[in-house]
């Protein structure tokens, strides 16, 4: 039998988490396929394809519900989004689902012939993203996903932070003329947005406002910015968060205004510190003119550890206590006493 999972909140963060009135969603990866049924009911042009990834990508009830629209190529990443290509060009709306790792790696020179450069509106969704496969390792997870899908023209990508991110990520997606990429996790999510948040492709959202520093994190690290920033509250740290669930095209307004407004910033993102959201927040600063104290947090170009996906979080400081240190670091405070063992 094996262990149980590690949580993915220590015991200390799913108390703040509590105490902030936040609650525990469902994984991303579910909602996004109620989601999905929802409108493929409505719109029977819209179909579901997967390679062999029906179970892993939550859409069981979706092809029970609606066997004509889901389509499974098996274990071909290529024909999948080729197909989902030949769909979208003769009117359909084809929704390509697979392990990120997979799709954005064996299928990239379709995802960037056949689908960015011929101008189709197929949405790929890359499922069990970041380190999501835990233990499988660096064969399954995918920490260049960003990177490459960054470096194609016509392409929005979208890193949904939570389960209201996801729906309407997911809407706009499936309104979407131009191609477009969502990239979902596997951990249960807490939602993290009041009722009457609007959601806009491509712009950012507010979590938590602040001047002394800024998270500018993106997917389902967000929650973890979000809770660093309500521990150094705590301590007198004033701590701005932004979600940054659109990638590209990224809100260069709110980055701006974050680095022109903050004393210092840290990217957060389940992803190689190399290519992502980390360098494209920089790009932006760098271009304007605004240089302030700056702090990676992602997975460093090494070996990568193995473990949970919460264990592999917590050993590169993507967690509530981690990104704290961070950020205490970054501004040149000590670690005060009582927030030793938290």
């Amino acid at each position: 039998m094996s262990a149980p999972a590690t949580p993915m909140l220590s015991e200390a963060a799913r108390a703040r988490a509590a105490r902030l009135g936040l609650r525990p969603g469902r994984p991303n990866l579910e909602e996004f396929a109620a989601t999905l049924e929802e409108l493929a009911r409505a719109n029977p042009r819209i179909v579901a394809l997967t390679s062999d990834s029906r179970g892993s990508g939550k859409l069981g009830p979706f092809g029970k519900a609606l066997p004509r629209q889901l389509i499974e190529v098996g274990i071909a990443e290529q024909n999948l989004v080729g197909i989902a290509a030949g769909l979208a060009a003769c009117g359909m709306k084809p929704f390509a689902v697979s392990p990120s790792c997979f799709l954005t790696a064996r299928a990239l020179e379709q995802i960037k012939n056949d689908v960015c450069y011929s101008d189709v509106p197929v949405v790929l969704v890359g499922i069990s993203a970041g380190v999501s496969y835990g233990a499988l390792g660096s064969t399954h997870h995918s920490l260049h996903d960003l990177a490459a899908l960054r470096a194609i023209h016509n392409v929005t990508i979208v890193v949904p932070a939570d389960n209201f991110e996801t729906r309407e990520a997911v809407r706009a997606a499936a309104r979407a003329e131009k191609p477009f990429f969502l990239r979902f996790g596997k951990a249960p999510m807490y939602d993290l947005h009041p009722a009457g948040t609007r959601f806009e492709v491509g712009r950012a959202i507010c979590l938590r406002e602040g001047r002394d520093m800024a998270f500018l994190a993106t997917g389902e690290t967000v929650v973890h910015a979000l809770l660093a920033a309500a521990l150094l509250e705590e301590e007198g740290i004033q701590a701005r968060v932004l979600s940054l669930h659109t990638v590209k095209p990224l809100d260069v307004e709110s980055v701006l205004r974050a680095g022109r407004e903050c004393g210092c910033l840290i990217t957060v993102e389940e992803h190689m510190v190399h290519g992502g959201l980390a360098e494209a927040c920089a790009a932006v600063l760098l271009q304007a003119g605004v240089a302030k104290p700056f702090r990676v947090v992602g997975i460093p170009d090494e070996e990568t550890v193995t473990g949970s996906q919460a264990d592999i979080f917590r050993h590169y400081g993507i967690s509530m206590e981690g990104l704290a240190q961070t950020a205490r670091e970054l501004l040149g405070v000590a670690r005060p006493a009582a927030a030793v063992g938290v």
